[in-house]
């Protein structure tokens, strides 16, 4: 049994930025989980350890995780889900009632989720090949990819992360039927055009909750992910974890050759809706969920 009252939050560092409040509250009132409630939690990567073990005696029932903690969450959990024992990350922690502390990651299912299909018995592209790369991939291969190639601006990375789920690492982007990009390529449009590390992390799945680098004009956002506006008309599915008001170059070159797409708010839905289900036992309200999260994306 649960506690009238229940905390959740979110652990990141920064995470100011967040629309998991936003969401997991709306979700909370639709559900009519009343006295449940959903807040920020920054924590330096120093305090991580000692802030998690603190959290259940001040009534929360779990948590997410976001930059920079995914890897020390994992590694701070007495059990893991086999989802986050194979990304090797943890988006998701539940506090059960002996004391333990129980890790998911939803990164990944979540993807799934979306994809369903649509990625069966397909080729796959993923540009970046870092953490949510990393959860793209298993993704990707747990949805039935075909075949899986990995593009990054630094070849070691893209190799290392081929080996690791028996996908490809490729030299330049090649075609494919799906293409996601788990760069943070495009977060920001703004002078001067080239970012400071095109290489840096999308984040959790389309949870900016990171200040990241600048990206300016379609095309030198294009440049920087070693796409041309003419090549992003070879993917029929684009999905784009980065999400920001608006939409990003990518997404807009690949509506523009009318292919279909997910933004990065579609896939932060996904994730929470997975943490809401895990924590609470009940569906999830994603209607609620996503109206919650695209207005708080509009404030």
């Amino acid at each position: 049994m649960t506690p009238a009252a229940v905390r959740l939050g979110v652990l990141g560092w920064p995470v100011a930025h967040s629309r998991s409040p936003a969401m997991h509250n709306a979700a909370f009132a639709a559900a009519g989980l009343t006295g449940w409630r959903y807040q920020r939690l920054p924590v330096p990567p120093q305090l991580l350890g000692e802030t998690v073990r603190g959290l259940p005696a001040v009534g929360f029932l779990g948590a997410n995780v976001t930059i920079p903690h995914k890897a020390a969450a994992l590694a701070l959990a007495d059990t893991a889900t086999e989802a986050a024992r194979e990304i090797g990350a943890a988006n998701t922690l539940s506090f059960v009632e002996d004391g333990a502390i129980e890790a998911d990651n939803t990164d990944g299912p979540g993807l799934v989720d979306l994809l369903g299909a649509d990625v069966r018995g397909r080729r796959a592209l993923v540009l970046g090949a870092g953490g949510s790369a990393r959860a793209a991939v298993w993704a990707l291969m747990r949805a039935g990819a075909a075949d899986v190639a990995i593009w990054n601006r630094t070849a070691e990375r893209a190799g290392e992360l081929a080996s690791a789920f028996g996908a490809r690492a490729v030299k330049a982007p090649e075609p494919a039927d799906v293409l996601v990009n788990c760069t943070s390529v495009g977060l920001v449009e703004a002078e001067p055009p080239v970012p400071e590390n095109p290489d840096s992390d999308a984040g959790s799945l389309g949870d900016p909750d990171i200040r990241l680098e600048r990206s300016a004009t379609q095309g030198c956002a294009l440049n920087h992910l070693g796409l041309t506006f003419d090549q992003v008309g070879g993917y029929a599915h684009v999905i784009d974890l980065v999400y920001r008001p608006g939409t990003t170059p990518l997404l807009a070159a690949a509506r523009a050759h009318d292919a279909r797409t997910l933004d990065g708010l579609s896939i932060l839905v996904a994730q929470g809706a997975l943490s809401f289900e895990r924590w609470t036992g009940l569906p999830a309200p994603r209607g609620e969920m996503e109206r919650a999260a695209r207005s708080e994306q509009s404030d």
